[in-house]
């Protein structure tokens, strides 16, 4: 049999190394052409990549968490194919898929699992012998109300049915386009609910609710350490964090708003924005206010080229939101957010946050930021010390909006009052330049008016 040493191919934007996140196959496995081996996660997107050829995976040179480069090796598959030459090179170029094929490109939130249904091609258990007759025939007297050959779901997914003991391809999906969902699975494992054992896995044995010492046990495995590996967008984060604070210089400003008038606008113009079949928040008037306070700071909408020795001026605005997902923290970007109006703005905050939250921001939509802002809402508590995203150099940190007292004309009155927390890079921007933009983006949200005047 011939020897097939498939290597991480090129996967284009500059990509040079990627983590590898998840196998989805194993030593000793047969594969089929194209069929999901890897994912694979980079900087700008999670790649998933399928066999080049039919065969049986000899040797996974890559463990799950680890860095491999391009070139480097990741997997040897016996092809049965005798034309290759020894090391895996062809003699001759076949029609197929070659070892620089990269497969399924998932052009999707880094580090998530999510896979387009045209391409799931991965049955939910590994190739097994041929079941008993005996035990075929006791299969198909309790043939289950729903059976998929190839269902649809995450590797997440995938993982909690193993370990709840179920059989994936009898469970009934309700997510989108046919997706079998994390609740999905724990409907079916709930008490009163059906499941025909796999063929590939015996059924866990059920106890008898009246054994104590059972249920004692169970609640004593409930705290037990769980332990997560540290890999994928998580740990990506977390790199990304450290580097900033071990980088940049940070300082962090905080003044109050008062948010009564721009509170007023935007219940002024929600009707507008609801017959334009768009939801107007509070995050593109902060949008707006910002670019019009770059414009009069441009060197906080700078970047530092470290490797030149450069500091790069930007002529445009990209806005990144750093938004939470169930992944972790992501920042997609509006492009060119200062030749945008107020619903536009509005409506491109929304499809970002549906993308962030349905694991389907592009590889564009994540790259090319020039500032950042921070949000938690509700959330968003007294104030925070946002961290720097390079290679930005400034960071905007929203806060709730809260009643509070404040002094107006000698009196006290009520007002509705929000902290804003601007974090900057002092390597970059001094103090009081920092400050002087975090009064304009004040002006401009106590003002509104002001932000949409050439000033």
């Amino acid at each position: 049999m011939a020897r097939f040493e498939f290597k991480l191919p090129d996967i284009g934007e500059g990509v040079t190394e990627g983590e590898i996140v998840a196998w989805h196959v194993k030593e000793g496995d047969q594969v089929g052409e194209d069929q999901v081996m890897v994912e694979v996660m980079t900087d700008k997107a999670t790649v998933t990549i399928g066999a080049p050829k039919t065969g049986k995976i000899e040797e996974l040179r890559a463990q799950v968490g680890s860095t491999v480069q391009v070139g480097d090796v990741l997997v040897v598959i016996h092809t049965g194919n005798g034309s290759r030459a020894a090391g895996g090179h062809p003699s001759k170029m076949p029609a197929g898929p070659t070892a620089s094929a990269v497969g399924d490109i998932q052009e999707s939130l880094p580090g998530t699992s999510y896979f387009a249904e045209k391409r799931a091609r991965v049955g939910e258990a590994p190739e097994q012998p041929e079941p008993s007759k005996a035990a075929t025939d006791a299969t198909a007297k309790q043939e289950p109300a729903h059976f998929a050959e190839q269902p649809l779901a995450t590797p997440a997914t995938r993982k909690l049915a193993r370990d709840l003991g179920l059989d994936l391809r009898t469970v009934p999906p309700t997510g989108e386009g046919g997706r079998v969902t994390k609740d999905d699975v724990h409907a079916a494992s709930s008490p009163g609910s059906v499941q025909v054992p796999s063929a590939s896995a015996p059924p866990a044995r059920k106890p008898p609710a009246a054994d104590t010492r059972v249920t004692r046990a169970r609640e004593k495995s409930d705290t037990a350490d769980r332990h997560v590996p540290f890999l994928g967008v998580r740990r990506k984060i977390a790199e990304r964090m450290q580097q900033s604070k071990n980088t940049a210089a940070h300082f962090t400003f905080v003044e109050e708003c008062d948010a009564g008038h721009l509170m007023s606008l935007r219940d002024r113009l929600k009707p507008e924005a609801k017959a334009r079949g768009v939801e107007l928040t509070f995050m593109p008037f902060m949008i707006k206010a910002v670019c019009a306070a770059l414009k009069k700071h441009p060197m906080l909408n700078s970047s530092l080229d470290v490797e030149k020795n450069e500091i790069v001026m930007h002529g445009r605005c990209h806005i990144g939101i750093a938004a939470a997902t169930e992944q972790g923290l992501v920042v997609p970007v509006i492009h060119d957010a200062d030749s945008l109006d107020l619903f536009e703005l509005a409506t491109e905050v929304k499809r970002l946050g549906d993308a962030a939250r349905d694991n389907k921001l592009q590889v564009a939509d994540l790259t090319g930021s020039t500032f950042t802002i921070t949000s938690l809402g509700k959330l968003g508590g007294l104030f925070a010390v946002p961290i720097v995203n390079l290679p930005n150099v400034g960071i905007l940190g929203v806060h709730q909006i809260k009643e509070r007292p404040v002094v107006r004309d000698g009196q006290i009155v009520v007002g509705q009052i929000m902290l804003l927390s601007l974090s900057l890079d002092h390597r970059i921007v001094d103090g009081h330049v920092g400050a002087a933009f975090a009064y304009d983006v004040i002006a401009n949200l106590e003002e509104p008016a002001l932000m949409f005047m050439d000033r």
